[in-house]
C-alpha cells in the first residue's frame, strides 16, 4: 500500500500525547471526567479561550458530541438549520432526528451558511404546524475544507442575535481552520454559544473538547443519558493537556495545510481543477476516471465525491499531523505519470 489520503484519523496518536498517557499510565483518579487532569485540561481550555466563565466537557467522539449538544439545547418541536453537506445532515445516519429533532438543510455550495441562507430557512417555517428552527450549525472547517473568516462568523452570529438562535460551531477539524484562517479561540466564544475542539482529527487517540460560553449546570445528566460519560474520563484530559499544552494543535494543524497545499498545487501545475477552493487540509480535486484508477491500482487510498460527469470524479485527499512529506511527492509523481506529464511539470 502506497499511502492513504483518506481521512485525517489513520494513525494512532501525536508521540507527545502518547508520552504523556504513558507517563500517567499508573495514575489512580476519580473516574466520569472529575479527575485533577480533566479539571486542568478544562482550566488550560478557559485559559487559551480567554474564558474564564465558560462550561467546559470532553467527550469522545465528534457524532456523539453534537447528538447530546442539540438534544440539551432543543424543545422538542425545535429544529436544526445546517448547510446541505454539513455532517448533522449526511454523515451521522440520522443520529440527530433520532432524537426528535428535523435538519433543516439548505444548499451551501461552498460549505458555508450565510445570513441569507438562515434567513431563507426561518421564514419558510412559520406556526405551530411546522418544525420551529432553533439552532444553526455549522462546521470549521466545513465539510468542503472551506474556512469561516472573523466577519463571516460575525454575520452568522448577529443574524442569530436577532432571531434568537443558538450558535453551534463543530470544530472536529478546528485545529485546521485556525491555522488556515484570521479566527482566534477568544473570537470563537464571542461569536457563538457553544463550539468544539477536535481532537480526534488533530492527534489524539480520541476525544472533543465541547465549550459553552455561558454555564450549563445540566449538560452532565444529558451526557450520562446518552452514553457519552467515560469512565476513563482522565484519558480525554491527558490527551487535551499535551494537545493544546506549548501549541501542539496548531503546530499539528500547519503541517497537514503545508502539505495539503502542497497536493493543491501540484495537481492544479497538472491542469486538473477543484471542486472547491479550500485552504486547509482537505483537497477535492476533479480526475479523469482512468487516472483515478490508475492511482488506486498503485494502492493511494482516498474517497469518490461524487462524478460532474460520466468520464470524471472529484476525489478528496486528506493529509494529518502524521502525513510525511515525501508521501506528498511521491503522490504528485505518480500522478504526473498517470497523466502522461513529467516532473518538470510540478
Amino acid at each position: 500500500m502506497m499511502y492513504s489520503f483518506r481521512n485525517d484519523y489513520s494513525e494512532g496518536a501525536h508521540p507527545r500525547v502518547l508520552q504523556a498517557l504513558t507517563d500517567t499510565n499508573l495514575e489512580q483518579t476519580d473516574g466520569y471526567g472529575t479527575d485533577p487532569r480533566c479539571l486542568a485540561a478544562a482550566d488550560l481550555v478557559r485559559q487559551l479561550c480567554q474564558a474564564p466563565e465558560a462550561d467546559v466537557h470532553f467527550l469522545v467522539g465528534g457524532t456523539q458530541t453534537n447528538l447530546v449538544v442539540i438534544e440539551s439545547v432543543l424543545k422538542p418541536f425545535e429544529a436544526v438549520i445546517a448547510a446541505g453537506t454539513g455532517h448533522v445532515n449526511v454523515h451521522e445516519t440520522g443520529a440527530i432526528e433520532a432524537t426528535g429533532h428535523k435538519v433543516c438543510a439548505v444548499p451551501a455550495p461552498d460549505g458555508k451558511l450565510t445570513p441569507a441562507l438562515i434567513e431563507s430557512v426561518a421564514l419558510g417555517h412559520t406556526g405551530e404546524h411546522m418544525v420551529f428552527p432553533r439552532l444553526v450549525y455549522i462546521s470549521n472547517t466545513t465539510e468542503v475544507g472551506t474556512v469561516y473568516s472573523r466577519e463571516e462568523l460575525a454575520a452568522l452570529h448577529g443574524c442569530c442575535r436577532e432571531r434568537d438562535l443558538f450558535l453551534y460551531l463543530d470544530g472536529a477539524r478546528l485545529g485546521s481552520s485556525l491555522a488556515a484562517g484570521d479566527l482566534t479561540l477568544p473570537d470563537l466564544v464571542r461569536l457563538t454559544d457553544a463550539f468544539t475542539i477536535g481532537g480526534t482529527k488533530n492527534g489524539l487517540l480520541f476525544g472533543e473538547a465541547l465549550l459553552f460560553a455561558q454555564a450549563r449546570p445540566d449538560f452532565r445528566w444529558y451526557m450520562k443519558r446518552r452514553g457519552a460519560m467515560l469512565a476513563k474520563g482522565r484519558l480525554l484530559g491527558v490527551q487535551f493537556q499535551a494537545l493544546l499544552e506549548d501549541g501542539l494543535l496548531l503546530e499539528t494543524a500547519r503541517h497537514a495545510n503545508a502539505l495539503a497545499l502542497r497536493l493543491r498545487d501540484g495537481i492544479a501545475a497538472l491542469g486538473y481543477p477543484f471542486w472547491v477552493d479550500s485552504p486547509s487540509n482537505q483537497q477535492f480535486p476533479i480526475l479523469p476516471n482512468d487516472v483515478m484508477e490508475s492511482l488506486l491500482a498503485m494502492g493511494y487510498r482516498f474517497e469518490a465525491q461524487h462524478s460532474p460527469d460520466q468520464g470524471h470524479t472529484c476525489v478528496r485527499l486528506v493529509t494529518s499531523w502524521a502525513t510525511p512529506e515525501q508521501a506528498v511527492e511521491d503522490f504528485l509523481w505518480d500522478l504526473s505519470l498517470s497523466s502522461g506529464a513529467g516532473k518538470e511539470t510540478l
